[in-house]
């Protein structure tokens, strides 16, 4: 059986009387593209703060590796993320403004800069200034952050946001490169479930911080399989009927 990469238990987070989340239960396991899904506002991003430290839980606890999430130690360096968008300094290249966090992280071997635009396939780019970058290649820079310090583990929150089909196939091809040849286990959110099914095996389905479902890709697609069929001669009045036993389009 595969070991668990992460788990909550009752994750909730309050804002005074808003509950952004209530009592999540998830389990991502070693070798998953898990995709968290959710219209905005729905509590994917609060999650992601969480489980990285830049936001406190309000009830419930989780585990990184097998280890509380308030006794981590040497875990952390376990964990790439890549939420909101990084600070890039647009006069600097590719290579330049990683390097500059590779000091800010205390990265003291530079061939991980390397390392880490060759999985991305930004190597040709890599004497680029940021400025000249398409999105695609931003977001893929912001990628490349996340791999510097070879994370087992990379949590990346709407990384497909603004992106035209190009980039998207772009990225989505990056994810399953790096989960296939490097053994990353991914957590992404996206509000796009049509894009999200490409790329990943296991789902979280939220809304207004509650858990709808947590299902693998077979089961979403046995799941979209199931229908009801109904044939009436009246098609105005059986839409009536329907809707009145809460059964709407």
């Amino acid at each position: 059986m595969r070991e668990p990469v992460l788990q909550t238990r009752r994750l909730s987070k309050a804002y005074g009387s808003f509950s952004a989340l209530d009592h999540v239960d998830l389990t991502v396991y070693q070798g998953d593209i898990y995709g968290l899904i959710g219209r905005n506002g729905a509590g994917k991003t609060t999650i992601m703060k969480i489980i990285t430290g830049l936001a406190e839980k309000s009830g419930g606890d989780f585990e990184l590796f097998s280890k509380p999430g308030d006794k981590l130690g040497d875990e952390k360096r376990r964990i790439g993320c890549l939420i909101e968008n990084p600070a890039f300094f647009g006069g600097l290249t590719a290579r330049q403004n990683l390097h500059y966090y590779a000091i800010q992280k205390g990265i003291a071997d530079k061939r991980q800069i390397d390392t880490a635009l060759e999985l991305v396939n930004l190597t040709d780019a890599g004497n680029k200034k940021f400025r000249k970058f398409s999105l695609g290649m931003k977001q893929r820079l912001g990628i490349a952050l996340s791999l510097m310090d070879h994370p087992d583990f990379i949590i990346l929150d709407e990384p497909i946001n603004g992106l035209d089909p190009i980039g998207i196939r772009e990225l989505r091809d990056t994810f399953q490169r790096l989960n296939a040849e490097e053994g990353i286990t991914f957590f992404i959110s996206s509000h796009i479930l049509s894009e999200l099914y490409m790329t990943t095996n296991r789902f979280l389905i939220l809304d207004k911080g509650r858990v709808l479902k947590e299902l693998t890709k077979e089961e979403l697609d046995l799941a979209c399989m199931r229908c009801l069929a109904v044939y009436a001669g009246d098609i105005k009045h059986a839409a009536v009927i329907l809707e009145q036993n809460g059964i709407s389009n």
